[in-house]
């Protein structure tokens, strides 16, 4: 796991209430946090033997299992402390304490029988704790062993040379240690020094003329043996006292044997396995403790078999969840809901199926013929179908709110009757094209794309044919309104060029009066004109003739003058002559 737990006390991890056993829940809960694998000593004995102290020592505590100081047995049922183990690093040491056998309140040895059953079933070391020595009379004490075939099954059918087969038992049954407490005697055999473990074997050898089911069965069921002698730790009151104790006030060989004990535990005490080999850490040594449990409580014989194969049943299923649950996630992480085809679906489906198949495995305890592999592979195609029908569902809602935000205002105008005019219809079937293609140019609607547009543009299809047909008879309507126009337009029109040209006849007839008027006009400013001119004329040529005249006497005149000065010139050139020659004469 990936923390220590820590428990500052033991809990009940199977009560005893008037001989029926009941599991408590609490102490599964504590179970369920232990994930790291389990080192599980359980301790057994009869009552008021100091079982508790041992247990406490284990624990590294100097209190919690209750030691009791009365000769009423304390501790009812199993309790449970769970610890980081002191020398295995990640590991959980579970220590489990009993009540005390031979209690002679509970009348019968029924369930004295049962917790020393359960504590062998539970447990990876089981030590049986005795007091005195190891003899006839504590052989006769430990007759619960012999009781283990009629309690234990190994197999759920075996047969009846396997029930008694005691090999079997063998190879489940945890490793068994005896501890002998208050031993006053000297280890010794034929007067040579014996180690504790020489006592115990000795002591389980057949010996004639007593009883040796118990010892055989011992050697039969626990290969793995240890013994550990221990002295008396004080003596009178003091006993009474011996949790408030310090090492340094009990005996010495006392706390010498208390801590070699306890190291044998942590070095050597073994990891609980189930059969078959699979490492039990808390969860699974919870569902142990009910199996095996409700076996008791229905009157049935504990099979080992059994457990396991229950245990497989419960951790296989949630194997099978986990990776379930895995794939579920993983998918949802990864898929880009809804994918534009099946294969980014299968695609992303086998990374994940992948990952998921190997978490079971390494989640898997057991699976025979790979029967829950084969379950997880059916549920995970199955669950690809849920993610396919996903798919399809994303993909349908992703364009159905599409085509709802696209064609909305489209089926607005449609509702408003903006497309209930002549015409209508085409206007209609251009803002339908050009939405469909603003509704293809949207990016992931996944593959219900063109399944989901067809099913729309089909629902609308009387939509469009209503309009369609409206379209028809307003354009009827409209292009017999437009004839009656035209005509009516027509008529108009040559009403109103009648009417232009008797206006532009009465123009004409204006301006030919008009014109008329101005050549009378004219014609008379004209003869005006001439006859101005005729006068002018006549003036100009009456002055021309009076100037000519003028002229012609001006010229008479000057011809007149001029032979009157020729004359005179004449004259006085005469004259002079005469003058000339009358001088000459004279002269």
């Amino acid at each position: 796991m990936a923390r220590n737990i820590w428990m500052p006390a033991p809990v009940c991890l199977i009560e005893n209430s008037n001989g029926q056993f009941m599991v408590n829940q609490e102490a599964l809960q504590v179970l369920t946090t232990v994930t790291q694998p389990v080192v599980v000593v359980a301790i057994v004995g009869l009552y008021r033997t100091g079982k508790s102290y041992l247990m406490n020592k284990l624990a590294g505590q100097k209190t919690g299992f209750s030691l009791g100081s009365t000769v009423q047995s304390h501790t009812k049922g199993i309790w449970m402390w769970c610890v980081p183990h002191p020398i295995e690093p990640n590991h959980t040491l579970i220590l489990l304490d009993t009540e005390g056998l031979g209690d002679v309140e509970k009348g019968d040895n029924k369930n004295d029988t049962w917790i020393f059953a359960l504590a062998v079933l539970l447990s990876s070391t089981f030590v049986y704790n005795s007091m005195g020595t190891i003899n006839q009379q504590a052989m006769d004490q430990l007759h619960y062993v012999t009781e283990l075939t009629d309690k234990i099954k190994t197999k759920s059918s075996p047969s009846t040379e396997q029930m008694n087969d005691s090999m079997e038992f063998a190879s489940l049954f945890p490793d068994f240690v005896w501890t002998v407490r208050d031993f006053i005697l000297e280890l010794e055999i034929d007067g040579q020094p014996i180690t504790s473990d020489q006592y115990l074997e000795n002591a389980l050898k057949v010996k004639k003329g007593t009883s040796e089911e118990a010892r055989l069965c011992i050697r039969k069921f626990f290969e793995n043996r240890k013994c550990f002698i221990f002295v008396p730790p004080a003596h009178g009151k003091k006993l009474k006292q011996l949790e408030e104790l310090h090492d340094d006030e009990l005996d010495v060989d006392f706390v010498e044997n208390t801590k070699n004990f306890c190291n044998y535990i942590f070095n050597d005490a073994k990891t609980k396995t189930l059969p078959g080999g699979g490492i039990v850490n808390g969860p699974r040594l919870g569902n142990l403790v009910l199996n095996y449990v409700e076996a008791i409580t229905s009157g049935h014989v504990p099979c080992m078999e059994n457990a396991v194969l229950a245990l497989a049943q419960l951790e296989n299923s949630a194997a099978v969840q986990r990776a379930l649950t895995l794939y579920e996630e993983t998918m949802r992480q990864k898929v880009q809901f809804p994918t534009e085809t099946i294969q980014e679906l299968l695609d992303v489906h086998a990374i994940c199926k992948r990952e998921a198949t190997q978490v079971f495995i390494k989640d898997s305890f057991k699976d025979m013929n790979q029967e829950f592999q084969t379950t997880l592979e059916i549920q995970l195609e199955a669950k690809l179908d849920d993610f396919r029908q996903h798919n399809k569902r994303e993909s349908l809602d992703r364009c159905t709110a599409l085509l709802q935000n696209i064609f909305g205002p489209l089926e607005e105008e449609v509702k408003q009757q903006a497309f209930s005019k002549p015409g209508g219809y085409g206007i209609f079937l251009q803002k339908k094209q050009e939405l469909i293609s603003k509704y293809h140019q949207q990016p992931k609607k996944g593959m219900q794309a063109e399944k989901t547009l067809e099913e729309y543009l089909k629902s609308k299809e009387t939509v469009a044919d209503a309009i369609n047909q409206a379209d028809k008879i307003l354009t009827a309507k409209a292009k017999e309104i437009e004839e009656q126009q035209r005509r009516a337009q027509a008529a108009a029109d040559a009403a109103r060029e009648l009417e232009i040209q008797q206006r532009r006849q009465e123009q004409i007839k204006l301006e030919n009066e008009r014109r008329q008027q101005e050549q009378l006009r004219q014609m008379a400013a004209n003869m005006e004109a001439q006859r101005k001119r005729l006068l002018a004329e006549q003036e100009r040529e009456q002055a021309r003739r009076l100037q000519e005249q003028a002229q012609l006497l001006q010229e008479q005149q000057r011809r007149a003058i001029a032979e009157q000065q020729l004359q005179i010139q004449n004259l006085q050139a005469q004259c002079h002559h005469r003058h000339s020659r009358n001088d000459c004469i004279i002269s």
